[in-house]
């Protein structure tokens, strides 16, 4: 009895097989990036970057400079001569003084181009160019525009036009500077801005009772 239940104890196991037992470990994960993927997204942040510290330091000299537009005025206009024949020909004698503001502490200005124009009903009679000139901070410069000479007006309602202004005592002459400028800020000079000046004026006739007044000093438009 002893002996049968020793030869079942030392015998072969013949029960249900007993699983492998596995070894794991941790595996990295396997990057999903492409090459070409993997290029475009790196310059894709390179230019996100680039843009971002572009745009600081922008906001940084803007607000070191705080750049504000020039101004300008006609503080005198003296209206000799403006008569218009009945072949639409006008004959024009007009002298101007404009005072142009640079109100920047830190930003010179340099006038490199300077080109005046006069208009009377659309159509433009006179024409002329400055000398240039340097402008320093928070100064004002005055330039001197004048327009002389004869002028074949096209314009259709020109001669409405003149006779109804010579008989209400005023003449409405549109101004306009062309400039082309450039920016001096420290030592840097930064090419080329080239704003333009408007001015509506309304002149007096010369010798005519109706004008109840002088000239008056007259704002005008700057437009970048």
């Amino acid at each position: 009895m002893a002996d049968t239940k020793s030869s079942h104890l030392n015998g072969a196991y013949y029960g249900p097989p007993v699983p492998p037992q596995h070894s794991y470990r941790s595996m990295g994960r396997r990057s999903s990036c492409c090459g070409p993927c993997c290029l475009l997204s790196a310059l894709f942040k390179l230019i996100f970057t680039i843009v971002i510290v572009a745009g600081i330091i922008a906001l940084v000299v803007w607000l070191v400079l705080r750049p504000k537009e020039i101004k300008a005025h006609v503080t005198s206009a003296t209206l000799t001569q403006f008569n218009l024949s009945s072949a639409n020909n006008l004959q024009y004698d007009l002298a101007l003084d404009m005072d142009i503001r640079n109100p920047n502490k830190r930003i010179g200005i340099y006038y490199d181009y300077i080109e005046t124009q006069a208009f009377y009903d659309s159509d433009r009679f006179g024409f002329g160019n400055l000398s240039p000139f340097y402008q320093g901070h928070k100064n004002t410069s005055t330039i001197h525009p004048e327009f002389n000479g004869t002028q074949l007006l096209l314009g259709d309602s020109v001669t409405t036009t003149y006779n109804r202004e010579k008989s209400e005592g005023y003449y409405y002459v549109d101004v306009k500077v062309y400039a082309k400028l450039r920016l001096k800020i420290w030592i840097f000079k930064i090419h080329h801005i080239n704003p333009k000046i408007k001015c509506n004026l309304k002149l007096p006739v010369p010798g005519n009772t109706n004008s109840t007044g002088s000239f008056e000093e007259t704002k005008c438009h700057v437009d970048y």
